[in-house]
């Protein structure tokens, strides 16, 4: 008589259990919705962000804001924080590649907007420089009011841009610019994609069993376990999707970006994952790249952001806490200096 007794007490116990975990599971999404402020992204522009300075002659102008069409050929956006010393090598190379395409394709025209994300350092400085030399309809620096993320300033960059298509990378130049090529080619042949949307997506993966092998056992478990809560949670098929070099047609990266809720370092995730939401065709293609000396990631702090940072992404948009903006417009409000 007493195993019955105890097995259903057991039992009961587990129902119990499982009940209130139901609970708990059910009353934290309602605590979600209801504490998630912005179900369209808020993106918030200080007086300071709506200008850049033309270096050669100290006049201040305007910069455009989320045009529909583009009437230069490709924009750079550069996010950068405290890059005073790694910026200079990323713009050396990469401007020796695009005068050179330019010299060879009279048609081919480029912008770099160097986005300095309330930098403590002489960043904006450093991007004045390459302003004064090569004019300001080829470099311009958008200095922010106070730090945002890396996502918040791309976000940014990309809406004040005049490219036809526009490249995110990152100031380190960990990828070889030359690569450009082969990504640019890549988006093409996806021929605009969906209604002129498409993006092409640089990826390291081909790189991993060598930096599997170098990093630590503790570092590649926490890499393991972020690319597996990027796929079951978020983004399927693309092997990486944290590379920093991204070629969007110009309406693709209007749409994604005025979706775009995260603002730190998970913002590439929610970006493909708004993408893959609403249809727009993805590619994928290899890229040179190498581990430089600088870099902003706090190893373990990071991680864990980025992780809770997938686990929200999806929860919120599962329960409608967040909502797509397809439109293609940006629910911008200007804000006075606080």
């Amino acid at each position: 008589m007493v195993i019955p007794i105890i097995g259903c007490t057991l039992t009961a116990a587990f129902q119990c259990l499982v009940l209130l975990g139901l609970l708990v599971i059910f009353l934290g999404l309602i605590i979600l919705y209801w504490t998630t402020t912005d179900k369209i992204p808020v993106i918030k522009r200080y007086p300071k962000e709506k200008i850049f300075c033309d270096a050669k002659t100290d006049e201040t102008k305007e910069f455009p804001f989320n045009e529909s069409n583009g009437d230069v050929s490709l924009s750079l956006v550069v996010p950068a924080y405290n890059e005073e010393e790694r910026l200079p090598i990323m713009l050396d190379e990469t401007l020796e590649y695009l005068e050179n395409k330019q010299k060879s394709d009279s048609s081919f025209t480029y912008e770099i907007i160097i986005v300095d994300d309330g930098s403590k350092d002489k960043t904006t400085q450093v991007g004045l420089g390459y302003c004064k030399k090569y004019g300001s309809e080829k470099i311009r620096v958008l200095t922010f009011h106070k730090n945002r993320g890396k996502g918040g300033a791309v976000r940014m960059g990309v809406f004040c841009s005049r490219g036809q298509k526009i490249l995110m990378v990152d100031a380190d130049g960990a990828t070889k610019f030359s690569d450009l090529q082969h990504v640019d080619k890549a988006l093409d042949e996806l021929k605009g994609g969906k209604n002129g949307m498409a993006l092409c997506v640089g990826s390291r993966a081909h790189l991993q069993d060598d930096a599997v092998a170098q990093r630590s056992f503790f570092r590649n478990i926490l890499m393991f376990g972020f690319h597996f809560l990027v796929s079951f949670l978020c983004v399927k098929d693309i092997k990486d999707t944290q590379c920093g070099f991204k070629l969007f047609t110009r309406k693709a990266a209007l749409t994604l970006f005025s979706s775009l809720h995260v603002e730190r370092w998970a913002f590439d995730v929610e970006l493909l994952y708004i993408a893959q939401r609403l249809g727009i065709p993805i590619e994928e293609k290899a890229v040179n790249w190498q581990e430089i000396d600088g870099s902003k990631m706090v190893p373990i702090f990071s991680w864990i952001q980025m992780g809770k940072d997938l686990l929200l992404i999806r929860a919120r948009y599962v329960i409608g806490a967040w909502a797509l903006q397809p439109s293609g417009q940006p629910n911008l409000v200007d804000v006075d200096e606080d």
